[in-house]
């Protein structure tokens, strides 16, 4: 714990932010970490609570009263060491995180909690500062081959952690360059690229071998030639490899498939995200999907829309307006109902407070185009949730006469996303579940391995097996899978569950 009252002396310690006529002018993060000596204000904020709901609330369950503890004493290189012991990515927790370890914070149900990210995010950006983050090679080689695909969250934390206890590993990944989502998905005004690039550096010095531009499994001979990457079949990484792990993520999004769905104009997120960011780290990128001049609209109400929305701002749109299926939020949850779990609550992301109109219980019926085939304006309809008397679910009805256009020259579909490319799971032959992930368990002692799919010797890890998730859920995967998959090798494992 910090100090034993300074959950009652101090408030809570916020980031300081660059302001947004500022900001929007530029593509790099806005966000500072605290200075030392409001971190450790901010850990003394930390409760002698008992029971420490925010570990358990954190998927990678971190060790979080230690680090607010040893930061409010001063004991930074000590609270990194803690820090690591749980997490590999830390600056990536500490930026992008929604944080579900302060929905959990004792503190929280009469109070602000504490900012526990925000430690995190000063921990970390200083142990780099402070060069204590230094690659750590094994000291013995095993001998192992370990394939894994995809070199998102999941993919990076399966690797480091298997590299670290003596196994060959050799990442694939089908894009230019290592990070997944991390590079292509989340605008490097919330996580700018070095900090995935250093980290790649440390994993290449502590042995993982990293091949980009490569297609693993069965792609068809049209896509190998449109796009000139190189392909591995499924068969070749079973036979080479002692094992193989899939952490390709959940990268089927989610449509809509209305009248006038392909008009020119309507983009799947992604389709926006990646080719700013690839312009950002300063590739060309023919017919770039611009916002500048045009009145945008984002179809869905989470990150993936709110990215949108800091983007085009960025990019210097007339306007944007952001809708949401599901009705409006309340202002603040009632705690005494949902601590400590994650609640249901309006949530204002700094692309919000850039400048965005947003509105809620909305369905798109259509979309309207011009003569030449441009989208031009969306038919929407406001909706009610009511409840179903018997089967206690809520449906969907649209309210009579509450028809009305959105003006509208660009359009996102920021809905999630619904699998993982099917291909890549066909090709290795493993079972999916009912929503075309693939199959396979994380509890111990069943009659297969924890993350062990149907297959021999492939698992599966992240996105990939639990369907679209956070970051921190993509790095305790990666690196409970990384465990078993040394078990599965080695017959014990000494890596962290």
């Amino acid at each position: 714990m910090g100090k034993i009252t300074g959950f009652l002396e101090f408030p809570r310690q916020e980031e300081t932010a660059e302001p947004i006529a500022e900001r929007r002018k530029h593509w790099h993060e806005f966000v500072a970490h605290l200075e030392p000596e409001r971190a450790a204000i901010q850990g003394a904020r930390c409760m002698d609570c008992g029971i420490p709901f925010c570990t358990n609330g954190c998927p990678v369950n971190n060790i979080i009263p230690d680090f607010n503890d040893l930061v409010y004493r001063n004991r930074w290189r000590d609270a990194i060491e803690v820090l690591h012991s749980t997490n590999n990515f830390p600056e990536f927790t500490g930026r992008i995180c929604p944080a579900p370890c302060e929905a959990a914070c004792t503190l929280n149900i009469n109070d602000a909690a504490v900012g526990i990210k925000s430690i995190e995010h000063a921990i970390i950006d200083r142990a780099w500062d402070e060069g204590w983050v230094v690659p750590q090679p094994p000291a013995h080689k095993t001998g192992k081959r370990v394939a894994v695909v995809g070199s998102g969250p999941a993919g990076m934390a399966c690797a480091q952690q298997l590299a670290r206890v003596g196994h060959a590993v050799t990442v694939f990944e089908k894009n230019d360059r290592v990070g997944g989502l991390l590079r292509y998905g989340i605008p490097d005004f919330k996580l700018e690229k070095r900090v995935v690039d250093r980290r790649v550096d440390q994993m290449q010095a502590e042995g993982v071998v990293f091949r980009t531009g490569v297609l693993v499994g069965e792609a068809d001979l049209g896509t190998v030639l449109r796009t000139g990457k190189e392909q591995v079949g499924a068969q070749i990484l079973i036979d080479e490899f002692d094992a193989v792990v899939l952490a390709g993520g959940a990268e089927q999004p989610r449509d809509l498939p209305v009248p006038g769905r392909n008009l020119r104009g309507v983009h799947f997120a992604l389709e926006f995200l990646t080719a700013q960011n690839r312009v950002v780290a300063g590739e060309t990128v023919p017919d770039q999907i611009l916002a500048k001049g045009r009145h945008v609209v984002v179809i869905g109400g989470g990150d993936t829309g709110s990215d949108c929305v800091g983007t085009s701002n960025r990019q210097g749109a007339k306007s944007v307006t952001q809708i949401e299926l599901m009705p409006r939020p309340p202002e603040a949850e009632d705690k005494s109902l949902t601590w400590p779990y994650w609640p249901l609550r309006l949530r204002t992301s700094s692309s919000h407070e850039e400048g965005c109109d947003r509105d809620w219980a909305i369905v798109t019926k259509s979309f309207r185009g011009d003569e030449q085939g441009n989208v031009k304006a969306l038919v929407c309809a406001r909706v009610e949730w009511q409840k179903d008397s018997v089967t206690g679910q809520y449906r969907m009805i649209e309210v009579a006469g509450s028809e009305f256009e959105l003006r509208a020259d660009l359009v996102f579909l920021a809905m999630g996303f619904v699998a993982p490319v099917a291909a890549l799971l066909d090709a290795f032959g493993v079972d999916k579940d009912a929503r075309a992930n693939a199959r396979a368990v994380t509890e111990e002692g069943g009659a297969a391995p924890p993350y062990a799919t149907s297959r021999g010797k492939v698992f599966a890890a992240g996105d990939v097996r639990r369907g679209q998730s956070l970051v921190v859920w993509a790095i305790r995967e990666g690196r409970q899978c990384a465990r078993a998959v040394d078990e599965f090798l080695m017959g014990t494992s000494d890596l962290p569950r």
